[in-house]
């Protein structure tokens, strides 16, 4: 394919070396021109020239518009990973504030996939500015923040409400067309419309006096001098600011993009990226990267501050203006406060670099120790590590943490719900485990990923089963290792243990063990936390609701009558019939239901 045969329309390309890998992924506002600049006289950098000369054919993909190209582009690089591309490398997930679609909404923290139907705001740079603005709404707004099996089977208000944060939809002391209204306040507040939504509470204020009204003018008074005095400390360079701070530091192949939010004004903090350059040595091209990826899936502000000019601005600027329905402005010279603020991040994103470079040096002692110490051949590129977490046997769940030469990789871990044995019998927990793991390569999936260092948290007999199950599954060529806490559980005494049955006890100085410490307390830490949220799950969640003909009402007059759902259990079918709303035929059900047996016209028990 040639240039001169593009159309001069926006769209993606895609450049393929022989072997059909995709070498890069790039957006355009016209493709015949940018797909042709990359084969003009114009000189090149080293990166590009290396990659040309591997191109072997390329493919284009005409869009609607530059909005399209972008979002394109973006999902591209996520589904190849791209040889020559800048990739955003971010593991976490991005906190949101969300306000559930329901009778009465509730206002709260997320984190994680878009799941639960409502509206998201933000993203917010941090937790803590998502539970600061959490902590003012509910003041504001007295919007729920409990769980819905809390809300439906509360019988009086909880503390929120005694402290003034909620107004108790719960028990019905607040009426809903007054409590969805608060929810449209809250939104408008949340939009950053503040503005409006003073003018509109004076308005009601107004309204209230006169209809001598004077208690809700009170309360709307305190709420319009509160939101005052919010805008009175929200404004930047004299205006309400909606901005984002952007810089990038750079050394080697090494970069930091560090970003500075404000929405409605407020401060939202920083937050530091760690993109993947790749080998691009440019921090305008890196710059430009982050932002057309980040933006792509992260709803812009209507303005972007850069620390310096980086290419294709206006064809993003077009691009993200189309994705969102309004002006984005990227701005690169600045002043006044800005350019302050500019200042500010261009110094945190030089700290946090050389803070992660120092880091990532000090990893790659650490693995590098952990090699000559298991006498590998070559350094570890892939380290996994299992541990069970169980309480009594109860909600027994096995942990897979993976770390690669730079550290953690969150995105790569694993949880397994242990079902099927006996409660408490590690070692079949752990040979469950391993066998779920390594079931691609068992079933010859050529795209099987195997790690080079498998740990086991635990002694000779977890091992044992560890290869065991390896065995089973054919995996060759990983090495294992028991991770063994010494007598005195103190860190540091810990023993390592090999199948061929060598010990190995480095000592509390050795920056291999401490790699191997670091990686199994992760491997703790994310067993304990899935077990938890197990457990949890099984005891807050009734067996009534499983049960047809019971709703909130009739299991809360079954739970308060009982005291609970142990007394319900241990109650007969007459003394269940007795319940408000409950017949003879309902309760001889539930009965059944919770005994798990079935009961004959006799009243006699068939197991």
């Amino acid at each position: 394919m040639t240039a001169a045969g593009l159309l001069a329309a926006p769209g993606v390309y895609r450049m393929f070396n022989a072997n059909d890998d995709v070498l890069y992924v790039g957006k355009a506002r016209a493709l015949r021109n940018r797909v042709g600049s990359y084969f003009n006289a114009t000189p090149k950098s080293t990166r590009i020239m290396s990659m040309l000369a591997q191109v072997a054919r390329i493919e284009v993909t005409v869009t609607r518009s530059e909005a399209d190209a972008l979002l394109l582009e973006n999902q591209l690089i996520k589904s190849l990973q791209p040889r020559y591309n800048v990739m955003l490398r971010d593991d976490k997930s991005y906190p949101f504030v969300l306000l559930t679609q329901e009778e009465w909404p509730r206002l709260a923290f997320h984190r994680g996939p878009r799941a639960i139907a409502g509206r998201y705001f933000g993203p917010y740079p941090s937790a803590v500015s998502v539970r600061d603005t959490l902590n003012l709404m509910h003041k504001l707004f007295k919007l729920r923040s409990c769980e819905d099996s809390v809300f439906r089977n509360r019988s009086r208000p909880c503390l929120q409400y005694q402290i003034g944060r909620c107004s108790a939809p719960c028990v019905g002391l607040i009426d809903a067309p007054v409590y969805a209204e608060a929810v449209r306040r809250a939104s408008l507040f949340l939009e950053g419309r503040s503005e409006e939504l003073g003018d509109e509470l004076a308005a009601a204020m107004q309204a209230a006096s006169e209809h001598l009204d004077f208690e809700n003018a009170a309360r709307l008074r305190d709420l319009i001098a509160t939101i005052r005095k919010l805008q009175a400390r929200q404004y930047v360079d004299g205006r309400n600011a909606d901005l984002d701070v952007l810089a990038v530091a750079m050394q080697g192949a090494s970069a930091c993009v560090m970003l500075l939010a404000f929405r409605d004004g407020r401060n939202l903090g920083t937050r530091a990226f760690f993109p993947k350059t790749n080998g691009e040595d440019s921090a305008a091209e890196v710059l430009a990267a982050f932002v057309s990826q980040y933006y792509a899936e992260q709803p812009p502000p209507r303005e972007i501050v850069l620390d310096r000019d980086i290419p294709d601005r206006e064809l993003i600027e077009l691009a993200l203006a189309g994705h969102v329905g309004r002006t984005v402005e990227l701005r690169c010279n600045v002043r006044s406060e800005r350019a302050a603020h500019l200042d500010l991040v261009r110094r945190n994103a030089e700290l946090a670099l050389a803070t992660e470079l120092t880091s990532s040096s000090a990893q790659q002692a650490r693995v590098e120790d952990l090699r000559e110490m298991l006498g590998l051949a070559e350094t570890p590129k892939r380290i996994e590590c299992f541990d069970i977490s169980h309480t009594m046997g109860e909600a027994t769940v096995a942990s897979c943490v993976v770390f690669d030469a730079t550290g953690a990789v969150r995105s790569q871990y694993r949880r397994y719900n242990i079902a099927g044995i006996e409660p408490g019998d590690d070692y079949a927990a752990m040979h469950q485990a391993l066998q779920r793991r390594f079931r691609p390569a068992a079933e010859g999936d050529p795209d099987a990923v195997l790690p080079d260092v498998l740990l086991i948290d635990g002694g000779a007999g977890q091992v044992a089963q560890a290869q065991t199950a390896l065995q089973e599954s054919g995996v060759a060529g990983v090495a294992l290792v028991g991770v063994a806490k010494g007598p005195a559980r103190k860190p540091g005494d810990e023993t390592l243990l090999l199948p061929d049955g060598r010990e190995i006890q480095p000592g509390a100085a050795s920056p291999g063990l401490q790699l191997v410490q670091q990686v199994r307390d992760e491997a703790h830490r994310f067993a304990i936390t899935g077990h938890r949220g197990r457990r949890q799950k099984a005891r807050s969640t009734s067996r009534l609701e499983d049960i047809a003909g019971i709703g909130p009402r009739r299991r809360a007059n079954l739970l308060r009558h009982f005291g609970g759902l142990s007394g319900l259990k241990a109650a007969a079918v007459d003394d269940i019939a007795k319940v408000d709303g409950i017949n003879r035929a309902l309760a001889e059900r539930i009965w059944t239901s919770l005994h798990g047996m079935a009961r004959d016209t006799t009243g006699t028990q068939e197991t």
